[in-house]
């Protein structure tokens, strides 16, 4: 079925055509909400969510746009993913307020020495598990500006907060995740059977 078809179809609510939608950007729509998340069920809940988002949506995408339908869809869901993880007030309000209470590990320290990681090198799913590990809004940012390329002042814009939030975020966000690299291919390591 040709595009504009499959999306005037998709608008009136044809099953066939959004089961096909569907299956043609599951994959990439998937690995998005997986690494917004932070665990598999979060994902799982914000993928269904965010296609009846989409599907709701749809009819906002203008083919004469210089996005195609999967860029565009892609763009969608993650604004959608930003919001949803942003209102859940539970984990995005308290892990961006709540204090270390207990002395800090000396390993943590900015200057301290860590490992030097060639990403391309690190496991798929100890890149996900230690961005998963991230707090909300470190994540998020961290998502948004590195892997899916906003600018910060549109993450600014998006998480309403300014520019010099979303720059320390990013920073505490790319120290945070190598060290979770770290911790998490040393973890890997010893599971490991000899």
């Amino acid at each position: 079925m040709p595009e504009s078809e499959l999306i005037s179809a998709s608008i009136k609510k044809d099953k066939a055509a959004q089961q096909q939608l569907f299956e043609q950007n599951y994959g990439a729509l998937a690995a998005i909400a997986l690494r917004y998340s932070k665990n598999k069920s979060q994902a799982d809940d914000l993928l269904n969510k965010g296609f009846s988002h989409l599907f709701a949506h749809l009819s906002g995408y203008n083919a004469q746009n210089s996005k195609t339908l999967q860029e565009w869809l892609k763009h969608e869901f993650i604004v959608f993913a930003l919001h949803y993880i942003k209102n859940i007030r539970s984990e995005y309000y308290v892990a961006s307020t709540v204090r270390i209470t207990e002395p800090r590990d000396n390993s943590y320290d900015l200057f301290f020495d860590s490992e030097i990681i060639d990403y391309s090198q690190v496991d798929f799913t100890i890149l996900v598990k230690s961005l998963q590990q991230l707090v909300p809004a470190q994540r998020l940012v961290f998502n948004m500006h590195v892997i899916d390329g906003f600018s910060l002042k549109d993450i600014s814009n998006e998480l309403e907060t300014s520019e010099q939030t979303v720059k320390s975020n990013l920073e505490k966000g790319r120290f945070n995740l190598q060290k979770n690299i770290e911790k998490n291919i040393k973890a890997s390591k010893h599971e490991q059977p000899v």
